[in-house]
Parts: C-alpha cells; sequence; structure tokens
C-alpha cells in the first residue's frame, strides 16, 4: 500500500460550447488583461477566425497587439520576437489563440517576458521552475482551434532549442492559463490533414498516459473515455468538418489526454520529438505514424489494461483487437503507414538513426513508458516505423 502515494493536479476554468468566444471581452476583465498581446500562428492569421475574433475585441474597446511570428515547432528566435512584441506594446496579458504552436508560445511569452535568466533554466528538470519570478508571470486566457495537443490545459509549453535540434520541456505552475474558452465552432475551418493529425495526437496523450506506470486512477479514468471519444467521433469529424458535435467530442479529448498526461507518456512522444526536431513534421501525425509499433513493444506490459480499454470501447478481441482498431483508424484518417511516408525523400544512414536513439531515449516523455526504453529498444522501434513493419 505504500505505493499508492502519488500528487495530482487538475486544470483550470473552461467555457465550454459552440459560440463562447464571444465572451472573450468578459473572460479578459475576469482575470485582470486590459491591453492583451493576441499570440497566434502565421497561417491562422489570415483567415476569418482570427478577423472574427478580434473584431469581438473591437467591440468591446479593448486595446490589443497581435504577433504571429510562431513555426509549427517554435523556436527561440520566436519566443525573442514575441517578447519584444509584449513589451513593446506594454501588454499586461496573453490569448493564446490557435493550436499547440501558438499556445505553446504564448504561454511562453506570458512566463519569460518578465524574467532575466534565460527561457532553458526553466526547462521542467526536477525544481527548476522554482528560479522564475512568479511575480512577473502575467495572465494567459486560451483559446484553442484544434483538437489535439490540449496545451490549453497544460503548466508547460514545448519550444526547439536549435543548436542542438531536441524540444525543450518548459515548465511552471503559472504557466496554466487563467481560463480556457474552449468553443468548437472555431475548429470547424480545421483541414482534414490537421483534423487527424490533432486528433491522433489527443489520442497518443490518453493511450500513452493509460499505459503509463504509476498510481493515478483519476488520470486513467479520464484518459480512457478520451480514447472512447477518439475512436467515435475522430472519423466524423475528418469525413466532415462541420459536424460540430463531433468537433466539440473531439475538443473534450484533447483537453482529457492534456489534463490524464500529468501521469506520463511514453515512447510515442520520445520518438516523435526528435523526428519533429530533426524533420519539422507535424507532430501529431508522427505519434500516429509510432503508435502501432510503440502499442506492439510495449505489449507485454500492457496487454492487460489495453484488454480493458478495448472493453470499454466496445473493441472486441483484446489487445489484438484494440491494435487493429488503431491501424483501421489511421487508414481512414490517411496517416502514413511509416515514415518514408511522412518525410518525402526520407534517407536515414546509421548516423541519423543513432542521434534519433540518443534523443529519445533523454526525452523527458522516455520515463513513462511501460517498458525501459534502451538505445537498443528504440532503435528497433525506428526500423520497424521505417520499414512499415509491425
Amino acid at each position: 500500500m505504500t505505493k499508492l502515494v502519488s500528487k495530482w493536479n487538475y486544470p483550470t476554468t473552461v467555457r465550454f460550447g459552440a459560440g463562447r468566444i464571444e465572451e472573450l471581452p468578459e473572460v479578459l476583465a475576469s482575470v485582470g488583461i486590459k491591453r492583451p498581446l493576441f499570440v497566434t500562428d502565421p497561417g491562422l492569421a489570415k483567415l476569418p477566425v482570427v478577423a472574427s475574433t478580434l473584431k469581438i475585441l473591437d467591440g468591446a474597446k479593448i486595446k490589443y497587439g497581435v504577433f504571429s511570428d510562431v513555426k509549427p515547432n517554435p523556436v527561440e528566435s520566436n519566443l525573442t520576437a514575441g517578447i519584444e512584441a509584449f513589451r513593446k506594446g506594454k501588454h499586461d496579458g496573453v490569448i493564446a489563440f490557435g493550436g499547440g504552436s501558438a499556445l505553446d508560445l504564448g504561454k511562453l511569452i506570458a512566463f519569460q517576458a518578465g524574467q532575466t535568466r534565460p527561457v532553458w533554466d526553466f526547462e521542467d528538470i526536477g525544481d527548476w521552475w522554482t528560479r522564475a519570478d512568479a511575480s512577473q508571470i502575467v495572465p494567459i486566457v486560451a483559446v484553442p482551434t484544434t483538437a489535439g495537443t490540449g496545451s490549453e490545459v497544460g503548466r508547460a509549453g514545448v519550444i526547439t532549442h536549435e543548436a542542438s535540434h531536441t524540444k525543450k520541456v518548459i515548465f511552471h505552475p503559472k504557466m496554466l492559463p487563467a481560463v480556457v474558452i474552449a468553443d468548437p465552432e472555431l475548429t470547424v475551418g480545421m483541414p482534414p490533414f490537421i483534423t487527424a493529425g490533432t486528433g491522433m495526437d489527443a489520442l497518443a496523450h490518453c493511450l500513452e498516459a493509460y499505459c503509463a506506470p504509476g498510481y493515478h486512477p483519476m488520470a486513467d479514468g479520464i484518459a480512457v473515455e478520451g480514447v472512447r471519444l477518439v475512436f467515435e467521433n475522430l472519423p466524423k469529424a475528418f469525413e466532415n468538418g462541420k459536424d460540430i458535435v463531433a468537433r466539440a467530442h473531439m475538443m473534450s479529448a484533447a483537453a482529457m489526454g492534456a489534463t490524464a498526461f500529468q501521469k506520463g507518456l511514453g515512447a510515442i512522444h520520445s520518438l516523435s520529438h526528435p523526428i519533429g526536431a530533426l524533420y519539422d513534421t507535424h507532430h501529431g501525425m508522427t505519434n500516429a505514424v509510432f503508435m502501432p509499433y510503440v502499442l506492439a513493444f510495449n505489449r507485454d506490459a500492457i496487454e492487460g489494461k489495453i484488454e480493458r480499454l478495448a472493453a470499454y470501447c466496445g473493441i472486441r478481441g483484446g489487445f489484438d483487437g484494440f491494435a487493429k482498431a488503431v491501424m483501421k483508424l489511421r487508414k481512414q484518417l490517411k496517416v502514413p503507414h511509416a515514415l518514408p511516408g511522412l518525410i518525402k525523400g526520407l534517407d536515414m544512414d546509421k548516423k541519423r538513426k543513432t542521434l534519433i536513439a540518443d534523443m529519445a531515449i533523454v526525452d523527458p516523455t522516455a520515463g513513462g513508458n511501460p517498458v525501459k526504453l534502451t538505445k537498443k529498444g528504440a532503435l528497433a522501434l525506428l526500423e520497424h516505423a521505417l520499414a512499415g513493419e509491425v
């Protein structure tokens, strides 16, 4: 019984439902933001969804700035430019609006703008977060426009260290957004590829959190329902982007995955991170490619848990049935079966494979894998994902 010891944290206030973006001015006032910096990505900034949201701010006579220099995998130069915009505009808070990249960078700007130490000093290692001056972290309102990362309910941001080509997780409890507006109408314009990739990211979060070792029954319960919601609703959202009910359920699943993965992630993510950093691939789609290979790798440690999960989701056949359901879902969503289908012209030599394996085993998510991820294991998983052999 002494092993039944853990620490549990759960997210913030979420205003969930179609049309709730209209409440943005009220939400800003509730957290004391008078002059927000609106952080989004360059593609989204050109779309009507941003224009209509800014119109809401204009109607409320709220002065704001817009920053959209955000790469799909944000880097330090994006953060530096964002901080400069924040300070120049004398902003007092951040609206993080978009997918995982914009949400993460918005949170990082709000966190880092008032700090004197470099951002790398706050990597999610031990108690490094205590180095930050918490009084200088400004409030964040998060507005997701995709249903995948769940960054809107997270206390961390991911940023790529360009010199080492590694993704770093920066953590502080006050990076948790003060309020989330989860409005599924904002996701209606997502193209099918992004719907698929972000949705599979949500599935990876729920699945790996559920399989991670440790005692966290609340996270397990949330993860299991998140998996069910993805299987039932992601194909619908992919086939009909205007299916607002399916979109709403996927927004829930995304937030559930990020809530659950405080328990841990695993080899899907630890392999996906170096691939994303080196090849700039879509994170969720990369997770989707690795998923069946990691499931097979972990089978001996998770078979009983997956049998229970399959039964809850109405999937027959235990572990094998669940694995087949994952493969079927990937096919429905047009997920490449192997890495060469994801990365055009991929030619990975032994040196590059070794580098990826070395990066994977030290990635902060590797420790949550139910089977210890060694260099040999990481190389084997990579070879399977390259050859398409489950």
